[in-house]
């Protein structure tokens, strides 16, 4: 029925008062948009996509639009007959939506273009751990993967050796075909990938044994990385084209390695830094002393003043983690610093001469020994 219908310029989504540019920028936009191509299997989008062509066909028309304008849908219905001559055959003629389409979008040619375009190639996700000392000097690693290539047997072509893809007879290699439908608004057209050839152009009558005619195989990878001096956890290394082989020419993906690093049992790092806890004796820290501080490299020797108390914190230049990239240059700096914190430990299990000894010496030291002592107590009863 006439009156079930939406009104055509409700349709398009544009006012009365749209010129002809406005009415063909808002078609072209659904158009697009509900297209069968754009939305396959969808029977509303297809629905729509019709609907849009119908408005169209009257609104971009000026003598049907003006009909349209002053009598509505009686003015373009053949069957009404007052009121202005009808809508000028549409409701019979050939209406070829493709055609329309593919004038603006390049339709189903565009979208057989786009699958037969070189595709570049998959990239690979992988992960390995190291050691924190591999992580610091550098090591070298083997990692294998599965990836695709081209099959080596056919050349990548999918057919028999010897033979050749041949050019599909059912879309002339276009790898796109017309489907024509009848409807009540007259015979549509649309261009869809040809079913026969899946849209490729090409028919392979003899397949690969072995890729099966896909053209390309799966095969295992083994290859020895590096990993630089100075890498950090979660940091990511890529193997350029190392990754599946693309398709119809395109170039190859990337291997993507994420580094784990484990943590180790003494040191903690924060960038090129790394650091630790020494813990010292009482003696060591009232006399000074020179104790042993192990390093990446081994342990060195360092000498603490006497005095020192527990939570301070010493430097070490240049044993902490090679800095990326600049190993063999000339300039300071190539390596962070290690900075380790001594702790003061208790003695425990003491002997009673032991303690005899330690009340004899604390008895022997008055306020001078103990400034910090004397001035947090100070501050309490000073403001009392």
């Amino acid at each position: 029925m006439a009156d079930s219908k939406r009104d055509y310029y409700e349709v398009l989504g544009v006012p009365k008062s749209a010129d002809a540019e406005d009415i063909k920028k808002a078609y072209r936009t659904l158009a697009k948009k509900y297209h069968p191509d754009m939305n396959p299997g969808d029977k509303d989008a297809e629905q729509k996509f019709k609907e849009v062509n119908e408005a169209y066909a009257v609104l971009s028309d000026s003598e049907k639009k003006a009909r349209y304008d002053q009598f509505g849908f009686a003015g373009i219905d053949p069957n009404m007959g007052a009121g202005g001559g009808g809508f000028g055959g549409f409701g019979g003629m050939d209406f070829d939506l493709g055609d329309v389409f593919n004038s603006f979008f390049g339709g189903g040619a565009a979208s057989s273009a786009r699958r037969n375009a070189p595709e570049r190639g998959q990239d690979i996700q992988l992960r390995i751990t190291i050691s924190f000392e591999e992580a610091a000097f550098g090591c070298k690693k083997e990692i294998s993967f599965n990836r695709i290539c081209k099959c080596k047997e056919c050349g990548g072509s999918g057919a028999e050796k010897g033979t050749v893809p041949e050019k599909c007879s059912a879309c002339n290699g276009t790898g796109t075909v017309r489907v024509s439908q009848r409807t009540a608004f007259g015979m549509f057209q649309t261009s869809r990938p040809c079913e026969t050839c899946g849209g490729k152009g090409k028919i392979i009558r003899s397949r690969c044994a072995k890729c099966g005619g896909q053209g390309t195989v799966r095969e295992s990878k083994k290859m020895e990385v590096t990993i630089p001096a100075g890498f950090d956890d979660g940091m990511m290394l890529c193997l350029r084209d190392q990754g599946s082989e693309g398709r119809n020419g395109g170039g190859p993906g990337d291997v993507i390695l994420t580094v784990n690093v484990r943590p180790h049992h003494i040191f903690e790092r924060d960038g090129y830094d790394i650091y630790c806890e020494i813990p010292i004796t009482f003696p060591e820290a009232t006399l000074g002393a020179e104790i042993v501080v192990p390093t990446l490299e081994g342990d060195i020797k360092y000498t603490i003043p006497e005095g020192t108390q527990t939570g301070t914190v010493f430097t070490v230049k240049g044993k902490g983690i090679q800095k990326l990239n600049s190993r063999g240059r000339s300039d300071r700096g190539e390596k962070g610093d290690l900075r380790f914190t001594v702790t003061l430990e208790v003695p425990r299990s003491l002997t009673e001469k032991q303690k005899q000894l330690l009340r004899e010496f604390s008895e022997s030291c008055d306020k001078k020994n103990y400034s910090k002592k004397e001035k947090f107590f100070n501050k309490i009863f000073g403001s009392r």
